[in-house]
């Protein structure tokens, strides 16, 4: 290889790091011959735990897939046609939540068995079983990715204000606050938890609220500026956000 050609390949971050193995493997061909066939066993290994893997990542995609299938079916005396239908309400319901139920077990702390765990909770929330859904945030919080933990953490703090549980909902919040994510931001968190504090501890909940007010990020601020503005009691003594 002419070293022109090698020369404009180096302009590519990854080319040249190629090219630095290329260069010592050129200067140290003894070690290369002595240990390459570590090496090469260490590199098939490698290869087949990332084929092996993208593989159960599709598995894992193609049963969500098919739990949210079921979640989207219709159900009635009327047939929609090219979707799954169920003869009754309370068919589709039992379907969905054993699949649910199915893809959160067995694929428990991937995103796929988060995402399932997240719906069965929220089902739990609408059925009015806070219980039930304590223990499925609870669950995504402990075994899932952050960004999806993150999210139960939410979840699972407004189920434990709705237990009346305020203690329990603000220490999971000043965790989020402590540890933002890519999902539930820092200023997410803080508002929430003002929202939380604003009947008990009303000069706190405007105390956490008040940088917030003035961000550069119109959500933020607009948000911000609503809970402030619900905030009875306490003493009135915060400086108005600017306009």
């Amino acid at each position: 290889m002419d070293r022109q050609t090698r020369k404009e390949l180096k302009s590519d971050k990854f080319a040249e790091e190629v090219f630095d193995v290329f260069e010592w493997t050129t200067e140290h061909k003894s070690q290369v011959l002595r240990y390459g066939g570590i090496v090469l066993a260490v590199a098939v290994i490698g290869l087949a735990w990332l084929m092996y893997s993208r593989h159960q990542a599709e598995n894992r995609q193609v049963e969500l897939a098919k739990a949210l299938r079921i979640e989207d079916a219709s159900f009635g005396p009327n047939n929609q046609g090219g979707r799954l239908h169920f003869d009754t309400e309370d068919a589709k319901n039992k379907a969905r939540e054993q699949a649910f139920a199915d893809v959160a077990a067995r694929f428990n702390g991937t995103q796929e068995g988060a995402v399932a765990g997240m719906y069965l909770a929220g089902w739990a929330v609408d059925k009015g079983d806070l219980a039930g859904a304590e223990k499925r945030f609870k669950q995504v919080v402990d075994d899932a990715p952050k960004e999806y933990a993150a999210m139960a953490k939410m979840a699972l703090a407004q189920v434990y204000a709705s237990e009346n549980k305020p203690a329990d909902a603000e220490k999971v919040l000043r965790e989020l606050i402590g540890s933002p994510t890519t999902t539930v931001s820092k200023e997410q968190a803080t508002i929430v938890l003002a929202q939380l504090l604003a009947g008990s501890k009303p000069d706190e909940a405007r105390k956490l609220l008040d940088p917030l007010r003035t961000s550069t990020r119109i959500a933020v601020s607009r948000a911000a500026i609503n809970a402030a503005g619900s905030i009875t009691g306490g003493t009135a003594g915060s400086t108005p956000a600017k306009p």
